[in-house]
């Protein structure tokens, strides 16, 4: 399975950005999706995952409210629309994808990794 992220960049605060993680090499409508990101210095962590079929999202606290992650099945893709972005949303944003329905907030359970693509927010 392969994942490539994309639609990272650079942003003031306030803005928005919508990545996209398009999947490839494996059946997505059987995939969980993740994403997590890893700020400068500090370790990789949540940020939202959803469910094969979408009914099931879940979020970190800290984009509650403004983030949103949906999915295509037809484009075996998944999105994460960021609104209100801030300078500690600062980070290299992975996609992540894990066999099965459910949808999970650590990374020890997915399978497969997207390359990362670089959010940057100026304040």
């Amino acid at each position: 399975v392969q994942l490539q992220a994309s639609g990272g960049g650079l942003v003031q605060a306030g803005g928005s950005l919508r990545l996209s993680c398009a999947v490839s090499g494996g059946t997505f409508g059987t995939f969980a999706m993740g994403w997590f990101r890893q700020a400068p210095g500090k370790g990789r962590e949540f940020v939202a995952s959803i469910s094969r079929y979408g009914g099931d999202t879940f979020y970190a606290d800290s984009v509650k409210g403004r983030f949103t992650v949906s999915r295509d099945n037809a484009k075996n893709t998944v999105y994460l629309q960021m609104n209100s972005l801030q300078p500690e949303d600062t980070a290299v944003y992975y996609c992540a994808a894990k066999s099965g329905r459910a949808a999970y907030t650590e990374e020890r359970f997915y399978d497969a990794w997207g390359q990362g693509t670089q959010v940057t927010v100026s304040s």
